[in-house]
């Protein structure tokens, strides 16, 4: 399991840095989330020792039913989508929110975020196809949303995220991925306060690649590195 986990890793990495190389950029601009939903602490702890330290999980008890397993320098980001009532579980443990996209989840990242003394890291989570069965907010909100919670002086907006559509062929979401990026951009030109639009985190196993050609300085793979997702594993 450790070789095929630490052979897959690299395959990604390598992956990456030649997109990123054909897009003029530079890899280290694009960093690699092992989305570990789903796997035992065993397939995450043989992606670590080869280096691997962004991990990115769906669900809050799993999340932290593996945080006191890891090393204390293992990186975790929320990147499912997050009920109000789990926000206090999470709030100490994540680096990044990616799915932010209503006002009364910022305000209860607010709030927690608040008691616990910290600044909360956050990206608004953008539905860029407008598809009905997923989460997030239409292209034409974001900017509204960005500007009412500019004001949450315990959380700092770092950029988007998006879910493209599933696809067979990753080319079909090029125009998404380039949609994010000129959104990215139209915000960052308006100079928000308390607003950045460093953070692109869009791409997953099927494209990445196209993501990373279009912007993305956030890969989130999850199958890439870990094979198909386990549902009958119980923490």
């Amino acid at each position: 399991m450790e070789s095929r986990i630490a052979e897959n890793i690299e395959w990604v990495r390598e992956r990456v840095a030649a997109a990123a190389k054909r897009a003029g950029r530079d890899p280290k601009e694009v960093t690699l989330i092992a989305v570990s939903k789903t796997k035992p602490v065993e397939m995450l702890s043989a992606a670590y020792v080869v280096g691997e330290r962004q991990f990115g999980e769906n669900k809050v008890q799993e999340l932290c039913a593996k945080f006191p397993v890891m090393p204390k320098d293992t990186v975790w980001h929320m990147i499912g989508h997050l009920q109000t009532n789990k926000v206090r579980q999470v709030i100490d443990k994540v680096a990044l929110i990616h799915s932010v996209d209503n006002i009364k989840l910022a305000q209860v990242i607010q709030s927690e975020a608040e008691k616990k003394g910290r600044i909360c890291n956050v990206l608004l989570e953008v539905n860029i196809a407008e598809e009905n069965s997923k989460y997030g907010l239409s292209p034409s909100e974001v900017e509204k949303f960005a500007r009412e919670i500019a004001g949450f002086d315990r959380i700092r907006v770092c950029g988007l995220m998006t879910v493209a559509p599933f696809t067979e062929n990753p080319e079909e979401n090029r125009e998404y991925f380039r949609q994010m990026k000129r959104l990215a951009v139209d915000i960052s030109a308006k100079n928000i306060d308390n607003v950045s639009m460093k953070v692109l985190s869009m791409g997953m196993t099927g494209d990445y690649e196209v993501a990373v050609e279009e912007g993305a300085t956030m890969v989130r793979i999850g199958t890439g590195i870990f094979g198909e997702r386990e549902y009958n594993i119980k923490e």
